[in-house]
């Protein structure tokens, strides 16, 4: 197989007449962007508000595939929610610094905590997910992904407060509907119960109640399973069915003792 054939054939299957990986960078940086103007002491809102606009600009170009749908206007729906959004992530921020006896400082927890830079990529992907622009939330949130190990999916729903310590292994998904002053730790998934694309429309994930803590590797599952309030979910613990409030909820291991002689 000579070159032309090897190109043609490439080109051949290449069947995707809207993928674009431009998109994909263009969305991390406009991503960057967003987080330096919200928190960067050092950065110019209004110039960055500025760059951020001709930025979205061009991602609406690359990602707005229906011409019907008004996406120019997406923008100035979305910077009229901004300053909503860091007043929320503000909120989580304190409840890290209040929850993490290791925390330092609250600009510790802005700059070193992945669990916060998660929370913040989905609260600013979030708002244009309800808004109806296709894609970008998705890629953003993914890109937090990345970086931090923890995976919200954009269209989850998220009160204030919202604490996750550690993060590496957390899975939020779509469905997901979590109140206010909830934590969690690393490795809890909030996931759905079946896996059917017939469910696309469902409630599919959990909703967590107001103050509960899920401690680590937990995995509560399914679109009805209620988490009450007050309650605290301890590590490795596997929930398919609602639990009433203020309830403690405990993985209990196995535990075998060796007893036979020259057993190691």
């Amino acid at each position: 197989m000579d070159k032309k054939d090897i190109i043609q054939k490439i080109i051949k299957h290449k069947k995707q007449p809207n993928l674009r990986y431009r998109l994909k960078e263009k969305t991390e940086e406009f991503t960057n962007t967003l987080f330096y103007t919200l928190f960067d002491i050092d950065t110019a809102v209004e110039k960055n508000l500025e760059k951020l606009e001709t930025d979205f600009d061009t991602l609406t170009d690359l990602a707005c595939w229906d011409m019907d749908r008004p996406c120019k206007k997406v923008w100035e729906n979305y910077v009229g929610k901004l300053p909503g959004i860091l007043e929320k992530l503000n909120m989580d921020a304190e409840a890290t610094v209040n929850c993490d006896p290791a925390s330092l400082s609250i600009e510790e927890v802005y700059m070193a905590y992945p669990g916060f830079y998660a929370i913040a990529i989905y609260r600013l992907a979030h708002e244009l997910y309800t808004i109806g622009f296709p894609l970008v939330p998705r890629l953003m949130t993914e890109y937090a992904h990345r970086q931090t190990g923890v995976d919200i999916n954009p269209g989850a729903q998220i009160g204030d407060y919202f604490h996750i310590d550690h993060g590496t292994g957390v899975v939020i998904g779509e469905t997901a509907i979590i109140k206010n002053h909830v934590k969690i730790y690393q490795g809890v998934t909030l996931g759905g119960h079946f896996v059917a694309k017939s469910l696309k429309k469902t409630k599919r994930h959990p909703t967590i109640e107001n103050n509960v803590t899920i401690y680590a590797n937990a995995t509560i599952l399914g679109g009805t399973t209620i988490i009450g309030e007050n309650s605290v979910i301890g590590g490795n613990a596997w929930l398919t069915a609602s639990v009433p409030a203020n309830s403690t909820v405990f993985h209990t291991p196995e535990i075998k003792i060796k007893t036979l002689p020259n057993v190691t």
